[in-house]
């Protein structure tokens, strides 16, 4: 290789080198969406259901007083595509979750449509303890339970199928902290509990499709207590930018 050569090859590593840091750099930084000491940024739906949510010793606080949906919701309604993390802990039996992409239901049939990614208790079982739930006023409500991919076609038949090692019930730590994962990037959603895929899906339909909505922690039954914290939120830059 001549020096001429060497220095070429020099400059081009050096700018490969560069644009790589520019690229890491200017990615835009997860939002820390709970500051740890107030519920600053959230709103509970229904108003009455505020006395359900709480700060307690540095996290989010849930303890079910009804039978009912309630939920505390972050205030951007117009998220769209994003990668939401943060830890939760039941400290009793229940079914919880969280909702994305969720918009007020105009049927009345619940307080938002959305896309929900189901967890509670250990022992729940695979339709809700990892599973992807759909919330919709006037389309079809497919299962997605714990180990499925599932795919929805533009005439909303679905497909299902089986994840290849994906979260099992050994995975899932009891009465203790579990890490959740999901990320939202156009039609395509993903939900992983402790770092192992969940379940997955892909919603195709022409119709009803949820394009961007809010986040809502979900509190479902009277009694029923669970923490959240660390949550943080990282946009996406949507598929071809």
């Amino acid at each position: 290789m001549t020096k001429r050569a060497d220095i070429q090859c020099f400059l081009n590593c050096g700018f490969l080198v560069l644009l790589t840091a520019c690229l890491v750099f200017a990615e835009e930084p997860a939002e820390t969406l709970f500051d740890g000491n107030t519920l600053d940024g959230w709103t509970a739906v229904p108003p009455e259901t505020a006395q359900d949510w709480s700060v307690r010793d540095g996290v989010i606080h849930a303890h079910g007083s009804a039978n009912r949906l309630a939920y505390l919701v972050w205030k951007d309604h117009k998220l769209t595509d994003f990668e939401l993390q943060f830890s939760y802990r039941m400290l009793t039996d229940g079914n919880t979750g969280v909702e994305i992409r969720a918009q007020p239901d105009a049927s009345g049939k619940r307080p938002f449509e959305g896309y929900h990614a189901d967890f509670g208790h250990v022992g729940i079982g695979p339709n809700i303890l990892g599973a992807w739930d759909f919330h919709f006023a006037t389309r079809k409500e497919h299962p997605c339970p714990r180990g499925t991919l599932l795919l929805i076609d533009v005439d909303e038949a679905a497909h299902h199928s089986r994840l290849d090692k994906p979260l099992t019930v050994q995975d899932i730590r009891k009465r203790d902290w579990n890490e959740v994962r999901i990320i939202a990037r156009g039609n395509h959603f993903q939900f992983f509990i402790n770092r192992q895929l969940a379940s997955e899906f892909t919603d195709n339909a022409k119709q009803g499709r949820l394009e961007h909505g809010a986040i809502g922690l979900q509190l479902h039954d009277r009694g029923m207590q669970v923490d959240f914290k660390d949550l943080r939120l990282k946009r996406l830059a949507a598929r071809g930018e």
